[in-house]
């Protein structure tokens, strides 16, 4: 398929290589000039024009709306379009009234899962438009699903966000409990990571949260920016989430401290600066 790919950051760039690779045309832009497999666009009208399929990768609400008129005005009108940004529900369901055809589809992995090609992708949108992207998502992730209609996957990635920022303070937790009371931290997690507490995060992070090392994959702003798409949710959906609540609190801290271009796993240091 011919694919225009607006966004190619940390995520974007790793994943439009691999739809080169997978022998799909390419044309990507973004507002710094960047070197990837496909080819360079000068403007996002250029990179969509003529696309079957157009691709958001941005960082947050206005990055993709202010790009979409563009696309609007510039896109095949019988053109796929794809936002695998992380947005709120609302602005997704918003665009997919002013496109026919599209699928919010944010990921969920990091820097490595798109480098690695195993993205986690929840899709909103049609059971046609879903078949016609899986190409697109075969490409670029391991697990796709459809979870409902427009601006399902942005509540289906609130959630991952939920979760993964609650699994990052918890372990933060654990490796202050387990160090200040002389105990050996990496054997301990050796063990947690075996039995139930075992997670995906456990398994990626420990030995960089150990060594306090919180070179971004994740930036604490972009996870600040998510648990605030967590809690509009929650409140839309008319629902409570007490330790959302709490877990964007930390992450606000974090952000407020002066963390915010680490990873998200420096929720560390804001739960050490508390036992201080």
């Amino acid at each position: 398929m011919k694919i225009g790919f607006i966004g190619l950051g940390i995520m974007g760039r790793p994943m439009a290589g691999h739809l080169v690779r997978a022998g799909h045309e390419v044309t990507g832009y973004d507002l710094s000039p960047v070197d990837f497999e496909g080819a360079f666009a000068g403007s996002v009208a250029e990179a969509v024009r003529d696309a079957d399929v157009v691709i958001t990768m941005l960082p947050a609400d206005p990055q993709v709306e202010a790009v979409f008129p563009e696309i609007s005005a510039n896109a095949r009108q019988d053109a796929l379009y794809i936002d695998f940004s992380t947005i709120t529900p609302q602005t997704a369901q918003k665009l997919a009234q002013q496109w026919k055809r599209t699928l919010d589809a944010p990921v969920s992995g990091g820097e490595k899962g798109a480098i690695d090609a195993v993205l986690s992708i929840m899709a909103g949108g049609s059971a046609a438009d879903f078949a016609a992207a899986e190409p697109v998502f075969a490409a670029v992730g391991r697990t796709y699903r459809l979870v409902g209609g427009p601006g399902s996957g942005q509540y289906v990635k609130a959630a991952n966000q939920l979760v993964v920022g609650g699994a990052y303070a918890l372990l933060a937790e654990a490796i202050v409990l387990m160090e200040a009371a002389g105990v050996d931290a990496a054997a301990g997690l050796d063990v947690l990571a075996g039995g139930l507490a075992a997670s995906r995060i456990l398994d990626l992070k420990r030995t960089s949260m150990l060594a306090r090392d919180f070179r971004p994959g994740f930036r604490i702003d972009l996870h600040h920016k998510d648990m605030g798409i967590v809690l509009d949710a929650a409140r839309g959906a008319g629902v409570a989430v007490p330790m959302g609540a709490l877990t964007a609190q930390l992450v606000a801290a974090a952000r407020a401290q002066g963390y915010g271009g680490l990873d998200h796993s420096a929720l560390l240091k804001v739960v050490e600066g508390l036992s201080r």
